[in-house]
């Protein structure tokens, strides 16, 4: 019902951890084509990754993941889960609000450029309204086709739904999105048409990993979260460097506060670009990054005056490399249609969402994830399946020697990042939101007001938030913006008065519009369970039964 926010083209992410045992990570992040090479992007002409089209295409992780927590963790058939999806795609929904407004934005494109997704998205007489029934009969034939398959390969719950991954990865679905992106020349967001990379043996040969979490301590929390293919990790070192800090004795929401916090982030994100990657491919120093040691010594970078500098850490003497932004002269002026991250501009006014959710039942399994990519506007539609690809190899940079930098078979540094907290070992606290690279830094937020402030779940998610577009962006066109500081009006004009003195560069937005956390809690002592969900947007909400 959202496909603008996230599709089965895309990715996720997911946490998961039973009343007992190790937090794992479910990576439905699939890698780049074995043919992605910075030379290849270069001999196009290009020294970014487009933000659309089939350039931007890698591996959709989302429907192996989701499909491989089923198998390994659920209860329910293949059928039971997907039949509600095939029913809204089959009999119809209502159109939401920001649905048709990404239609609209992106209708010309799909007039001129990408017929399939015309032919999907649009009405006779343009974008459909809000409200009105929206239909995707292919999207519902592929999922009954996929049921269909896995059905007549096995008889039992596990063996089927592992055959639906056969089916999508080796299947007939593999086969039409390794067509579509060999034969299709598609219009993206460098302004020219382009061939994808990915191939039916890039498609075959990936499953889904299933892997530890990273973690560190905080107060009596054990706070979870994706290795460093994601940037799950900058949560971890901000946390480490907020613990030098009586944060207890600062005024909660103060420009000390706000201050403080910031300025931790800006270190913790300036890392996030000098050594985050997909481990299996470079050597990330995590535990360097994390060790409480490294955090002592950053912590003293912080003063009362705000950095304008992007400022690395050594971990282990190590000498950082950052991106060149200078060199990425082939960036388009302003974003092209549908390109990007579909959550907060520049201005920092909200354009989307990404997904989130967070889940936990009566016996403490709980579930953290944030599903995204395969957008609308990302790519067209394949048509013989009705969803398109993703474009999340826009997350690489084409300059050499990073550890974000593009090479064939290797993850892209994802700003996807759920949180899982543990207290003595047991599920306490799902929480997460969507928001790009915000995704560490609203939540964050609220679990300090939680923690140091007292404050319950939906309070902490209701507090007034802020965030630093100080870093590159992880989204094309890669903008930064030193010292920017982007904040909800009702800190009020003392607060922001002292963050511009302080030499913030501070943008005031509306208030309600900066943040869309959610999350579920698990009292281990009572079993009680606890949910909230952020006002903001108008679209999330927490359910009980």
């Amino acid at each position: 019902m959202e496909p603008h926010l996230n599709g089965p083209g895309g990715d996720v992410p997911i946490l998961v951890s039973g009343p007992h045992g190790p937090v794992q990570v479910y990576c439905g992040q699939g890698p780049s084509p074995a043919a992605a090479s910075i030379e290849h992007y270069r001999a196009l002409g290009l020294d970014l990754v487009p933000g659309t089209g089939l350039l931007a295409a890698v591996v959709p992780g989302a429907f192996g993941a989701w499909m491989l927590l089923l198998e390994q963790r659920g209860t329910w058939r293949l059928r039971d889960v997907l039949e509600p999806a095939i029913g809204y795609a089959e009999d119809g929904h209502p159109m939401l609000a920001g649905a048709a407004a990404t239609i609209r934005a992106v209708e010309q494109l799909f007039r001129d450029d990408w017929p399939t997704s015309a032919a999907t998205y649009l009405t006779s007489s343009g974008a459909p309204a809000e409200g009105s029934r929206f239909r995707n009969p292919v999207l519902a034939a592929t999922y009954r086709r996929i049921i269909a398959e896995a059905e007549a390969a096995a008889a039992d719950r596990e063996a089927q739904i592992s055959a639906a991954r056969g089916v999508f990865y080796r299947g007939f679905v593999a086969e039409a999105m390794a067509r579509f992106s060999a034969t299709q020349e598609v219009m993206d967001s460098s302004g020219r048409r382009h061939r994808g990379l990915l191939s039916g043996d890039d498609l075959a040969r990936w499953q889904p990993p299933v892997e530890d979490s990273v973690s560190v301590d905080y107060g009596d929390l054990t706070i979870h979260k994706t290795g460093p293919w994601g940037q799950g990790p900058v949560l971890l070192q901000q946390l480490q460097l907020l613990a030098g800090f009586d944060l207890a004795a600062i005024p909660l929401l103060s420009a000390q506060w706000v201050h403080t916090i910031v300025e931790c982030s800006k270190l913790a994100f300036a890392d996030r670009e000098a050594w985050y990657g997909d481990p299996d491919v470079v050597d990330v120093p995590l535990d360097d990054l994390l060790s409480s040691g490294y955090a002592d010594a950053r912590r003293r970078l912080v003063t009362d005056t705000a950095s304008l500098d992007l400022r690395p850490g050594s971990p282990g003497g190590r000498s950082a490399q950052l991106p060149d932004l200078a060199a990425t002269t082939g960036a388009a002026a302003a974003p092209a249609a549908g390109s990007g991250e579909p959550t907060v501009s520049a201005n920092g006014r909200t354009r989307g969402d990404t997904c989130h959710l967070d889940v936990v039942d009566r016996d403490g399994m709980m579930v953290s994830a944030t599903p995204s990519g395969g957008w609308l506007q990302s790519s067209p539609v394949i048509p013989e399946l009705g969803f398109c690809l993703g474009s999340r190899a826009q997350m690489f940079w084409l300059q050499p020697g990073l550890p974000a930098s593009l090479a064939g078979g290797k993850r892209p540094r994802t700003t996807l990042s759920p949180s899982l907290a543990t207290r003595d070992g047991v599920p306490y606290l799902g929480f997460g939101t969507p928001g790009g690279d915000q995704q560490d830094q609203w939540p964050l937020i609220a679990l300090l007001a939680k923690l140091h402030k007292g404050l319950g779940l939906q309070a902490s998610i209701d507090a007034a938030t802020f965030h630093s577009d100080h870093f590159p962006s992880s989204f094309y066109p890669r903008e930064s913006y030193p010292g920017r500081l982007v904040v909800e009006e009702r800190l009020g004009a003392d607060v922001i008065g002292e963050l511009v003195e302080r030499g913030h560069d501070v943008v005031v937005v509306p208030d309600w519009t900066g943040g869309r956390c959610c999350a579920v809690s698990r009292d281990p002592q009572t079993g009680f369970l606890s949910a909230a969900a952020d006002a903001r947007g108008m679209q999330c909400y927490a359910v009980g039964r």
